[in-house]
C-alpha cells in the first residue's frame, strides 16, 4: 500500500478556500494475476477557513492577496509545497473570466508540489463538486440517477450522474453574488450582471446599479433563476432565460427524463437546505433570497431533495481528493518523461483508428499536422479506444502508423504520448519502442479521453506501475 497527499485549492467567484487529502492506494488484484492498483481510501485532514476571493475591481483577482492565503493555509496545515503529489488548482466561476485568472496560478506555481494540476472550466467544474458533495457516491450507492446543482456566486455547475456514471452536464450563469447591494431597508444596488440584468427583464423587475430595489423584486429575479435551473434539469419546461445565460464553454445537455433525486451544493445550498431567521441581505448579495427561491419552487418541492455531505466545500473536496485517477497497471513509459501538464489530446474516432490499422497512415498525418496547427501547442497526445484482444501483427501497424506520422510532425525533443481506453497499453508500448523512433515514448491506459480535453500526467507511483491522471475538460472557461 502508498499513501500520497493531495492538495485542493479552489478560487471562485465568491470564496477561496484550500484542503489536504490523504490517497491510498493498493494491488487489488490477486495472486498470479497482473497487478491492478486502485485507489482505495481517501481521507481530508484538513479544511482551510472559507475566504472570500480577494478582489482589485470587478474584473480583476488579487493574485498577491490570494497567494498569501494559500501560503497561510499550508503553514496552518503543517504541509510544504514539497510534500504533496497530486491535487489541483481551480479557478472556477466567473473568477474563470477574470482579465488575470492566469497570472493568478503563475502566482500559485510554488505551491504545485510534484504534480498538481492548475485548470477552470465549468463542466470539469460540474463534476469535481457533484463527486465532493456525495451525489455521485449516493448514485453509486442506490444504483440510480442524481443531479448535482453547484450554485455558487457566479454560476450554477449542474451533471448527471447515473451509478457513477456521468451522463451529462450543463453550467448556467445563476448565483448568489449577480446582484450585489450595499443592505438597508431600501437596499442599493452596486452591481448587476448581464445574466441577473436578463432574469430581471423576464420577471419585468427593473435592476440597474445605483438604484433601489425592493426585497420583493429581487425574489421576483431569483424566482426566474430558480425555474431557469427546474428546466435545465428536466423538471419544468425550459426557460427562455436559459440559453441566454449559458456559461461559456459549457456542454449543452438536456436530460432525456426527469431527474428526480436532487443534491445541492455550493456556497448557496446551505440557504437551500436551511432556513435561517437571519437578514436575507446579510451578505450584501442576493444568495439567501435565491436560495429560498429555490427551496420553495414548486417544481423541486415535488422531487426528493438529497442532502450531501458537502455544500460550500463540495468543490475544493472535490479538486483534493477526486481530481486524480490512475492508469492502467501495465503501461510503458521511457525514464524521465513524466511529469507532463497541459497536453492537448487528439482523439482518433472508431473509424479513423481502423482506417491508420488498414494502412491509411496519411490520414492520420494530416490530422496530427492540423491539431498542432489548432492547438497552438508544441505538443500534443494521442487518444485512442484500443482494440478487443489485438495480436502483435496489428499493433506493429498501429505503432508504425502513428511513430511515423508524428515523429514527422513534432518539434525534436518532444516526446511521442498515447493514451488508450483499452488494456493494451504495455504490448503498444513494445511495438512503439520497436520502430526505432529515438524519441521519448509513453503508452498508458484505462484512461478515457475525449476530443478537446487536456491532460497531467504526474511521476510514476507504486514502483513504476500506475501513474496519475487528470483530465481536464478545458484550461478556462
Amino acid at each position: 500500500m502508498a499513501q500520497i497527499l493531495s492538495v485542493g485549492i479552489d478560487i471562485g467567484t465568491s470564496t477561496t478556500q484550500v484542503v489536504f487529502s490523504r490517497i491510498e492506494m493498493d494491488n487489488t488484484a490477486g495472486y498470479f494475476t497482473a497487478p491492478r492498483i486502485a485507489i482505495t481510501d481517501k481521507e481530508i485532514l484538513y479544511k482551510s477557513k472559507v475566504y472570500f476571493t480577494p478582489l482589485k475591481t470587478q474584473t480583476l483577482i488579487d493574485a498577491d492577496a490570494v497567494r498569501d492565503i494559500v501560503a497561510q493555509e499550508f503553514r496552518s496545515a503543517g504541509y510544504s509545497p514539497a510534500d504533496t503529489q497530486t491535487g489541483a488548482v481551480i479557478i472556477t466561476g466567473e473568477s474563470a473570466r477574470k482579465e488575470n485568472a492566469a497570472s493568478v496560478l503563475q502566482a500559485l506555481s510554488d505551491f504545485a508540489g510534484e504534480f498538481v494540476v492548475s485548470t477552470a472550466g465549468p463542466d470539469l467544474e460540474s463534476i469535481i463538486a457533484g463527486k465532493g458533495s456525495g451525489a455521485w457516491q449516493y448514485s453509486i450507492d442506490n444504483d440510480c440517477t442524481v443531479v448535482n446543482l453547484d450554485i455558487g456566486g457566479g454560476t450554477s455547475n449542474i451533471v448527471f450522474f447515473n451509478a457513477g456514471d456521468t451522463q451529462g452536464k450543463i453550467c448556467l450563469d445563476v448565483g448568489g453574488r449577480l446582484i450585489r447591494l450595499d443592505g438597508g431597508d431600501s437596499p442599493r444596488i452596486t452591481y448587476v450582471s448581464y445574466a441577473a440584468a436578463a432574469a430581471a427583464k423576464l420577471a419585468g423587475v427593473r435592476a440597474e446599479a445605483g438604484q433601489t430595489i425592493s426585497r420583493s423584486d429581487l425574489r421576483r429575479i431569483c424566482d426566474v433563476f430558480a425555474d431557469c435551473l427546474a428546466g435545465a434539469v428536466g423538471i419544468a419546461p425550459k426557460s427562455p432565460l436559459q440559453d441566454q445565460i449559458l456559461t461559456p464553454g459549457s456542454d449543452v445537455y438536456a436530460p432525456a427524463r426527469p431527474s428526480r433525486r436532487i443534491c445541492f451544493s455550493g456556497g448557496v445550498a446551505d440557504c437551500i437546505y436551511s432556513q435561517s431567521g437571519e437578514d436575507d441581505l446579510r451578505y450584501g448579495d442576493i444568495g439567501p433570497i435565491l436560495g429560498r427561491a429555490i427551496a420553495e419552487n414548486r417544481y423541486f418541492k415535488d422531487q426528493k431533495i438529497i442532502q450531501g455531505g458537502e455544500t460550500i466545500r463540495a468543490t475544493v473536496v472535490g479538486a483534493g481528493t477526486y481530481a486524480t485517477n490512475l492508469s492502467g497497471s501495465t503501461i510503458f513509459y521511457s525514464e524521465g518523461i513524466f511529469p507532463v501538464k497541459n497536453v492537448p489530446a487528439l482523439k482518433l474516432t472508431k473509424d479513423e483508428q481502423w482506417a491508420v490499422i488498414g494502412g491509411d497512415a496519411q490520414l492520420l498525418a494530416d490530422k496530427i499536422r492540423w491539431f498542432l496547427q489548432q492547438s497552438d501547442s508544441p505538443r500534443m497526445l494521442l487518444a485512442l479506444q484500443g482494440l478487443p484482444d489485438p495480436d502483435f501483427a496489428t499493433l506493429k501497424k498501429l505503432a508504425a502508423a502513428i511513430v511515423g506520422a508524428l515523429d514527422a510532425s513534432l518539434a525534436p525533443g518532444e516526446p511521442i504520448i498515447v493514451v488508450v481506453e483499452r488494456d493494451i497499453a504495455k504490448a503498444l508500448g513494445i511495438a512503439l519502442q520497436q520502430t526505432g523512433c529515438q524519441r521519448k515514448m509513453a503508452s498508458i491506459d484505462s484512461v478515457k479521453i475525449e476530443a478537446g480535453d487536456y491532460v497531467d500526467i504526474g511521476r510514476p507511483l507504486m514502483d513504476g506501475l500506475v501513474v496519475p491522471v487528470v483530465v481536464k475538460t478545458l484550461l478556462f472557461g
